[in-house]
């Protein structure tokens, strides 16, 4: 047999890859958005890899996905081949019609690797890097100096009434996340086969690569990350995403695995002086001379689809004139506190009417299916992260070999 005839007969290891966050890496995309990607010509030709020739979401050849998810004692798993319905669920084991970046990262892999690959995705909404998902090399979690001052005088507004039973329960809660990620890993690479029925054990598997999409909480938590506005506020991120780097690849035995980080991008263009600092904290460790040519940092704002954000920016006003509405405000219509309730609805259904048009209406009906936290639910944002994710990794040393 010729050297090269050898070399196809010889079985490859099962390439596997691992998927982590919170919500975003959950995904709250709702299929019926698809339709939105083929508004645009750029991404028609995705939306047609996304949907095999019935309509109907496509169903990867060579591609199959644990999903561990859940809550406490909820926590489950979901299993198969992967297609789209892989988004955040309210029960792990049942399709909750919603996609993540799991779905177009899975078939950018199928199309580009032609042989079986498996997805192992563990992602929780609302969890922290600092707290929840907070690796072991990380040590414990540090209360900030703001935290050490005003934390003892219990004086209610997010400062707990227990100082003591607060630190107790941060001991509890510290890294918990992380670990159940790890041993779901381990679990399912215990026995591939099991989720896997192509797996040849002769051949075993090659972890490929890791995905870290997460951050709102630690974002928007201004206790551990005070000095809001200041260069460097988010610098405990940075040194604990880069814990979490070396830990992973020492947990799960894969020195060089290539790591990409999902970089923050609610907001898209025109997001605040907050948001850009997190992003640079979240990109650095990418900088770090130790990761270099093996851990990426990918953007995601430029997937943020700036006009349906700029419908949400009018729906949040008409949310806010209903705030007010509700209550006694010298600035707004309600002033005397008067009105009934005839008239709220009256009043709030011309302010609507006079920010968002008919048309945008339709337009965000067609592309959006949740809040801006979570990137207005659009599956095509969610579509391009994941696509965008999967070419991050091939083109890593050791990511498409």
């Amino acid at each position: 047999m010729a050297a090269d005839d050898m070399a196809r007969a010889q079985p490859k290891p099962l390439r596997v890859f691992i998927l982590a966050g919170q919500s975003n890496m959950e995904g709250h995309a709702r299929i019926e958005t698809f339709a939105f990607i083929g508004d645009d010509p750029a991404t028609a030709p995705l939306l047609k890899r996304m949907r095999g020739a019935d309509g109907k979401p496509t169903i990867c050849d060579h591609v199959w996905i644990s999903y561990f998810t859940g809550g406490g004692e909820s926590n489950g798993e979901g299993f198969g081949k992967l297609t789209a319905g892989y988004g955040s669920r309210q029960k792990p084991n049942e399709d909750g019609g919603k996609i993540g970046p799991e779905f177009t990262f899975g078939l950018m892999l199928d199309e580009q690797l032609k042989e079986p690959v498996l997805i192992i995705k563990t992602a929780w909404g609302g969890k922290s890097l600092h707290t929840d998902f907070r690796p072991p090399t990380a040590g414990p979690y540090v209360l900030s100096d703001w935290q050490k001052e005003n934390y003892p005088k219990q004086e209610g507004h997010g400062i707990p009434k227990d100082f003591e039973k607060w630190k107790a329960d941060k001991i509890k809660e510290t890294g918990v996340y992380y670990r159940l990620m790890i041993e779901h890993v381990k679990r399912v690479l215990a026995d591939p086969q099991r989720v896997c029925p192509v797996y040849d054990p002769a051949a075993g598997y090659e972890i490929s690569g890791f995905v870290w999409l997460q951050g709102w909480n630690d974002m928007v938590d201004g206790h551990t990350y005070p000095n809001r506005g200041k260069p460097g506020r988010f610098e405990q991120y940075s040194d604990c995403l880069a814990h979490f780097v070396r830990d992973v690849r020492r947990d799960l035995s894969a020195p060089k695995m290539p790591f990409v980080i999902g970089v923050m991008g609610v907001g898209g263009a025109k997001a605040g002086n907050d948001i850009l600092e997190f992003r640079k904290a979240m990109a650095a460790p990418a900088l770090l001379p130790e990761f270099k040519g093996n851990v990426t940092a990918v953007p995601t704002a430029p997937f943020w689809s700036e006009e349906l954000g700029a419908i949400e920016d009018n729906r949040g006003k008409v949310r806010q004139m209903g705030y007010y509405l509700d209550s006694k405000h010298k600035d707004h219509a309600n002033a005397d506190g008067s009105m009934t309730d005839e008239q709220k609805r009256e009043y709030l259904r011309k302010y609507e009417g006079d920010l968002i048009s008919p048309a945008e209406v339709a337009l965000w009906n067609r592309g959006a299916s949740n809040a801006g936290y979570h990137y207005l639910g659009c599956a095509k944002t969610f579509a391009l992260m994941g696509k965008a994710f999967a070419d991050a990794i091939l083109n890593m040393p050791d990511g498409s070999k």
